[in-house]
């Protein structure tokens, strides 16, 4: 997904007073690498931007913003976009990214589907391929990988010298939760190298995440977080997970394993659902259907159901509604996020109104909360932890970071 363009006069200038802290560049010795992170970020989110206002929005010198811009001239990341004339002496050249300055695969393993991207320099999505399997195992996603990457890379439009790195999606706990049908084979995905298991097929460097981490730093990216830099996401998928944006930053907890909504235990009711994950999950959904005689594989089916089919969804979205409304109040209480996303592959329609039926309950229950952030959709859904994959790689190498800039001033 292209970031949307700013709109043009007090709308844009409010926007780039509210991107200031996060998109500040350092005077410190040894910080070069950091200011050129923070000068492309800066020409990323405002789609083209001149020099000048390059070096009032980052606090860079001209010189600086100069010498960095050439840089990023030279190494094909950016490109200049055309002058603006009207105004009073030499013309000044707008600059913007290069959308083929390089590319990123991700990768999303999940108990239920494989799904492969390629991402270029802009977030947009330049080839995509899905393969629904439950429970498939590291040899079977190693296979569908090659098979892509071969495919992906056959062409001229995404030459393998600009490619810098495949970023992996997939649950920490993938081989141990224990979700409806799971075979005992599928506890394999507890001893493998990832890592090895991708760079054995393409040598890139390798940037392995948590699903619900990468979508929420995909939304950061490229969706609703260039205007909402503080939100919780929420990652609807086999299983349910979470994930925390601080100002622009994940904030991952003492053990990297903050927002870990799916394992809240829920108390009473069935006594043969423990945990938030078994009721709210595209699993709990698909088995609840299944009880009903609907036969349901793939998201793409619930689309497709009768209408007892859909009074099913409908009791499951209140169901998840009414369970997932005390832990938000909570998230809104202990973070004060400007909102709460709903990521995953559920059909839009039926995230809105689970979106809809949570807002509702939250201004309910949430009645004496000093603030309460509206549920929405995510901006990327269905494929956001593959997306939040491949931006692993762009964020390591190439955008800023507090880690970063801590390395470059050490």
């Amino acid at each position: 997904m292209q970031p949307s363009s700013p709109s043009n006069g007090p709308a844009r200038r409010g926007r780039r007073r509210s991107l200031v802290a996060s998109l500040s560049g350092t005077n410190l010795e040894r910080a070069g690498e950091h200011n050129q992170r923070v000068t492309l970020q800066a020409i990323r989110v405002n789609a083209s931007i001149t020099r000048a206002e390059l070096a009032e929005l980052t606090g860079l010198t001209a010189p600086a913003i100069a010498n960095i811009t050439k840089r990023l001239l030279d190494e094909g990341l950016i490109l200049e976009a055309g002058r603006i004339y009207g105004a009073r002496g030499q013309p000044a050249m707008r600059l913007a990214i290069n959308p083929d300055g390089c590319f990123s695969i991700g990768v999303n393993i999940d108990r239920d589907h494989i799904t492969f991207v390629v991402l270029d320099l802009l977030g947009q999505v330049r080839a995509r391929a899905v393969r629904e399997v439950d429970f498939a195992l590291p040899t079977a996603v190693a296979q569908f990988f090659r098979k892509q990457v071969d495919e992906a890379l056959k062409g001229k439009s995404i030459p393998k010298a600009r490619v810098i790195g495949i970023g992996v999606a997939l649950p920490d706990d993938l081989g141990r939760v224990n979700l409806p049908h799971r075979p005992p084979t599928y506890e394999v995905w507890n001893s493998v190298d990832v890592r090895k298991l991708f760079s054995d097929v393409l040598a890139l460097p390798v940037y392995v995440e948590n699903d619900a981490a990468a979508a929420a730093m995909g939304e950061m990216q490229f969706g609703h977080g260039l205007r909402s830099p503080t939100f919780f996401y929420v990652l609807i998928s086999a299983a349910l997970g979470g994930g925390l944006v601080v100002e622009g930053n994940y904030f991952r907890g003492a053990n990297g394993r903050s927002g870990e909504l799916g394992f809240l235990p829920i108390r009473g009711g069935d006594s043969a659902v423990h945990s938030l994950q078994e009721a709210v999950s595209l699993s709990a959904l698909y088995e609840k259907l299944h009880t009903a005689g609907h036969k349901v594989s793939t998201p793409q089916h619930l689309s497709t159901l009768d209408p007892q089919g859909r009074e099913v969804i409908a009791a499951w979205v209140e169901s998840s509604a009414q369970l997932l409304a005390e832990p938000l109040i909570a998230v809104n209480c202990l973070v004060n996020p400007e909102a709460i996303f709903l990521g995953g592959r559920l059909p839009a329609d039926i995230v809105d109104k689970l979106a809809e039926r949570i807002n509702r309950l939250l201004a309910q229950q949430g009645a004496d909360v000093p603030s309460i952030a509206p549920v929405k959709l995510a901006a990327m859904a269905a494929d956001a932890p593959a997306v939040g994959a491949a931006i692993l790689p762009i964020n390591n190498q190439l955008l800023p970071s507090r880690a970063a800039l801590m390395k470059s001033g050490s």
